[in-house]
């Protein structure tokens, strides 16, 4: 008899333990949740693609600059020397004057809307007439991913940077000075 009265309190304590486990989830009222997640920016989740909405540039004393700006997050952004220039899933040469070439990726970004409107409003293809920097295209906003190029008639010695308030990818390029 002592040995059931035992197992009938262990069955009920843990019965007991499995519907308090259960009820502290359901006691969480909707507006708690909705109000964790406002107080994450919406900048900040990894599941909204950041927005690629202009490129411009600008000649400064030592240095030609190309500004992409962002709306959202910056995404991770790579540059690298290429031969030249291609569109992304046609494979087809940019028509863009120039010795050397930059390509500028930037993942996972697009240039267009869930509804597959261009959000982009900068040049798709620009000559341009800087020291250094001669022309930029938009080259490429697929499967997530953003490209553009940039040419030069001489060797580009670049830096990159990000700032923010807007969101912002910087590529200086430097040159002799012109001031």
């Amino acid at each position: 008899m002592p040995y059931r009265h035992f197992n009938r309190r262990r069955l009920v304590a843990v019965a007991t333990g499995v519907v308090l486990t259960a009820g502290i989830g359901l006691a969480v009222p909707a507006s708690a949740f909705a109000q964790s997640r406002a107080a994450v920016p919406a900048t900040t989740t990894a599941t909204q693609t950041p927005l690629v909405v202009n490129a411009r540039w600008g000649g400064h004393c030592t240095y030609d600059r190309l500004v992409i700006d962002i709306k959202g997050y910056i995404p991770t952004t790579t540059v690298k020397r290429v031969s030249e220039l291609r569109y992304d899933g046609s494979g087809k040469l940019v028509p863009l004057a120039g010795r050397y070439f930059l390509e500028v990726k930037l993942t996972p970004a697009a240039a267009h809307n869930d509804a597959g409107q261009s959000v982009y409003k900068g040049p798709k293809l620009q000559k341009i007439y800087l020291p250094k920097l001669k022309g930029i295209a938009l080259t490429g906003d697929y499967e997530g991913v953003v490209t553009f190029g940039a040419a030069f008639n001489t060797y580009p010695n670049y830096s990159t940077f990000k700032l923010h308030n807007p969101e912002r990818f910087v590529l200086d390029v430097k040159h002799w000075n012109v001031c």
